[in-house]
């Protein structure tokens, strides 16, 4: 039987100067990662934020990979999380095509597939007013949801008191909010904040979506247990 692996991401900031990014590819490779894929969040002001997505052995503890790092000068790991998203892959077409097709389901499978499109834990949707009403959620979601007394304008990332980083959105044409969650990563970076405010632009325009989502969520608890 072969060697179990896991898919893994990393965010790293390290020194923007040449040799750098090599430094850091080379001990991650040495302490037995394999490296799919490495995406630039931020460059500025003489240091780099990367995200890099690694196979990492399932029995490998990966306080491991944060040893290997530790030693690099310059380098900090700003998080180390699971993630379902494979690397190379341009998920969220696939879901804005299915999306088109979905009908009733349309709501549903965008939350549904919201943390495998951002490597977070848990999504869920509820009614804008006092009280709220959770609609849908998906899989591994908590019973009680912390939705903001007010959604924000615009689609925003956040750190609750409770070290949960979220980006609440408004769907307004639904008169909904919508929440993504990651618990055991790092904050939602700008980068990820506009990412889901394109997705969710293009869902709102997408034909049938708010008659889909009059009939099949308005009505409590839509949770799919």
């Amino acid at each position: 039987m072969g060697e179990v692996v896991m898919l893994l991401r990393l965010r790293i900031a390290l020194p923007d100067r040449p040799g750098s990014l090599s430094q850091v590819t080379g001990i991650l490779g040495s302490a037995g990662a394999d490296i799919t894929q490495v995406t630039v969040l931020d460059r500025g002001d003489g240091r780099a934020l990367d995200d890099f997505t690694v196979y990492w052995p399932d029995a490998a503890p990966r306080e491991d990979l944060v040893r290997a790092l530790e030693g690099v000068d310059g380098v900090s790991i700003d998080g180390i999380w699971s993630t379902r998203e494979a690397p190379g892959t341009y998920p969220e077409l696939e879901i804005l095509k299915f999306l088109t097709t979905a009908g009733d389901r349309a709501l549903g499978t965008l939350i549904d597939s919201m943390p495998v499109l951002f490597s977070a834990d848990w999504a869920a949707a509820a009614t804008e007013k006092d009280p709220r009403v959770t609609v849908y959620a998906s899989w591994r979601a908590p019973e009680d949801i912390p939705f903001p007394e007010e959604t924000p304008p615009r689609p925003t990332a956040a750190t609750l008191p409770s070290g949960l980083h979220v980006i609440v959105a408004p769907l307004p044409p639904l008169a909904l909010s919508l929440m993504l969650a990651r618990a055991g990563g790092p904050y939602f970076h700008r980068n990820e904040v506009h990412r889901l405010t394109r997705i969710l632009e293009i869902f709102l325009t997408l034909p049938a979506i708010e008659r889909g989502a009059d009939r099949a969520f308005r009505k409590p608890s839509a949770r799919p247990f």
